[in-house]
C-alpha cells in the first residue's frame, strides 16, 4: 500500500510550491528577489521544481548596494547563468548618482535604507506586480507579521494592520493600479529547515557560509570582515579569526560568527545549539527596537 505521509521538509516544500504557483496564476509580471543568500537560493531552487520541465517564469531581481561581498556577486552571476534565468540588477549606486537618494554619512553609515528607493524604482521600471522574497517568520518580529501575500500600496508602503486574511490557504491578490504585492513562499521555514533542506537537495552555496579565516574588526559587539568597505577605526584592532556568515547582505552591516563549521553537517549542529537568531549580528537591525518594521513600512524587503 503506498505511503502518502509527507516528511516535514516535504510539507513545507509543497506549501512553498503552492504559493509560487498561486503567484504565477494571480499576477501578470512577478519577479523573484535574489541576493545570493541562502533563502533566496532555496526559493529559486523550489521555483525551478514548481514549474519543471518549463523554465522558471520569474526573472531574478537583485538590489545591489554596491557594497556586497565579491563572493556573493560571483555566485549570483554563475547561478543565474546555470539555471538560464534572466537577471535584473537594481543599483543603489545609480540611485545615488542620479540624486534619487542621499548616501548616509558618518561612522555608522549604511546603504541598507537606500535600497528601498532602488527597489521601488525597479518595481516601477519593470512594472512588477508582485515581488517574491525569501523572508521567513522566524527571522525577526516584523517579518513574523507578514502574510504569504503581503499587500503594498501605490507608494510601496506596508501597513501591518491592513493585511488580508489567509484562511484555508486562500490568497487574495487583487489590487488597484500602482499597487503590488510581496510574496513570501518560505514563511514557515526556519533557519534549521533551510539548512536541512539544502543538505537534502545538495544545494551549493557561496563559500562565505562556511568557516574560513579572514581579517576582522569587532564593532559594537558585531564581528565585521575587513574589506574595502569596512576599514578599522581609531582604537579598533584587526584580528585574524575563523568565521562564517549565517546571513548574507551588505558587507558594511553583515556580522559574522566565530565558527569552525566547514560542512553542512557541522553547520546544522551549530544552528541546533545557537541561542541567538541569525540576524542578531546585523548592525542595521540594532539601530532601534523597530528598525526592520520601520524600513518595511517604507517599502523595504
Amino acid at each position: 500500500m503506498p505511503n502518502y505521509q509527507l516528511s516535514h521538509l516535504d510539507q513545507i516544500e509543497a506549501e512553498a510550491i503552492f504559493v509560487l504557483r498561486e503567484t504565477a496564476a494571480q499576477f501578470q509580471n512577478p519577479g523573484l528577489l535574489f541576493s545570493g543568500g541562502k533563502d533566496s537560493i532555496v526559493m529559486a531552487w523550489i521555483a525551478r521544481k514548481a514549474f519543471h520541465p518549463a523554465r522558471m517564469p520569474f526573472p531574478l531581481v537583485h538590489i545591489d548596494t554596491g557594497h556586497n561581498f565579491p563572493e556573493t556577486i560571483t555566485y549570483r552571476d554563475e547561478f543565474a547563468e546555470k539555471i538560464g534565468a534572466r537577471l535584473i540588477v537594481g543599483s543603489v549606486q545609480k540611485s545615488i548618482d542620479e540624486g534619487r537618494v542621499v548616501e548616509e554619512k558618518g561612522p555608522n553609515a549604511s546603504r541598507n535604507r537606500a535600497q528601498t528607493t532602488t527597489l521601488l524604482d525597479t518595481v516601477a521600471e519593470y512594472q512588477f506586480d508582485a515581488m517574491l522574497g525569501g523572508g521567513r517568520r522566524d527571522e525577526e518580529k516584523a517579518r513574523a507579521k507578514e502574510r504569504f501575500f503581503s499587500h503594498r500600496d501605490d507608494f510601496g508602503q506596508w501597513d501591518p494592520k491592513n493585511q488580508r486574511p489567509e484562511l484555508w490557504n486562500v490568497f487574495n491578490g487583487r489590487k488597484h493600479p500602482g499597487e503590488h504585492f510581496r510574496v513570501f513562499p518560505l514563511s514557515n521555514f526556519t533557519e534549521m529547515d533551510i539548512w536541512m533542506y539544502m543538505q537534502r537537495e545538495g544545494i551549493v552555496l557561496p563559500s562565505l557560509y562556511y568557516a574560513h579565516t579572514r581579517d576582522t574588526v569587532t564593532r559594537n559587539g558585531t564581528i565585521l570582515a575587513v574589506s574595502e568597505f569596512v576599514q578599522p577605526r581609531e582604537g579598533e584592532t584587526v584580528e585574524s579569526k575563523t568565521i562564517r556568515f549565517r546571513t548574507m547582505g551588505d558587507a558594511t552591516i553583515t556580522g559574522a560568527v566565530e565558527s569552525t563549521a566547514d560542512t553542512m553537517e557541522k553547520i546544522i549542529e551549530e544552528v541546533a545549539a545557537a541561542r541567538q537568531t541569525e540576524r542578531g549580528n546585523r548592525a542595521d537591525d540594532k539601530r532601534s527596537e523597530t528598525a526592520m518594521e520601520d524600513r518595511k513600512k517604507e517599502g523595504y524587503f
